[in-house]
């Protein structure tokens, strides 16, 4: 196992926020490409979970524990630093790694914002109680997230975009799992 890391299970509510792209500078310090263009996760918990890259050499096998020193922005990406990744070869053999990190470290969302992973798998309805279908994904737009709504219709699975704002959505309910939203089933 490489220095630095250490054999680990992934957390039960692990969430995929990045990967390593390539070390950063000549003491250990990595550039971080994250999954979100809002990556609170990646600088709130000081435990990533990493698993190796799919492609390539593998300098790990199987999931690991790095402890993060920091992670911050610099220009237009993230870089981070971790205990015993003291140079840059150490760095350079994290590159490609998925990292992960537990959904229980996210930092609290204010009230009425929502992490995409919390709303993926949760069920649609309108405010007449008729079921729409379930949450299978999110789309940024550009001015506004668009939730994928999945339904089976005449055998076949069928998608519906609703948009997410609060024009449509009336009620995010993540402990109920469900979303009230002032849409018809023929929109």
């Amino acid at each position: 196992m490489l220095s630095g890391l250490e054999p680990a299970e992934l957390p039960a509510d692990a969430v995929e926020v990045g990967r390593i792209a390539d070390a950063w500078g000549v003491q250990g310090w990595f550039k971080v490409l994250p999954h979100s263009a809002s990556p609170e996760a990646l600088f709130s918990s000081k435990r990533w979970y990493l698993l190796p890259s799919g492609k390539g050499a593998k300098a790990f096998s199987g999931p690991a524990l790095l402890r993060v020193r920091q992670a911050r922005e610099h220009s237009d990406a993230i870089v981070a630093s971790a205990h015993d990744i003291d140079d840059r070869g150490a760095a350079e053999a994290l590159k490609g790694a998925r990292i992960f990190v537990a959904r229980s470290s996210f930092p609290t969302a204010a009230d009425g914002e929502y992490y995409w992973v919390d709303l993926i798998g949760l069920d649609v309805v309108n405010r007449e109680g008729v079921p729409l279908g379930r949450v299978r994904d999110l789309l940024a737009t550009g001015p506004q997230t668009v939730l994928v709504v999945e339904y089976a219709e005449h055998g076949k699975t069928q998608e519906r975009m609703i948009p997410f704002v609060s024009v449509y959505v009336d009620d995010v309910d993540v402990p109920a799992k469900r979303i009230t939203v002032d849409w018809q089933a023929d929109y």
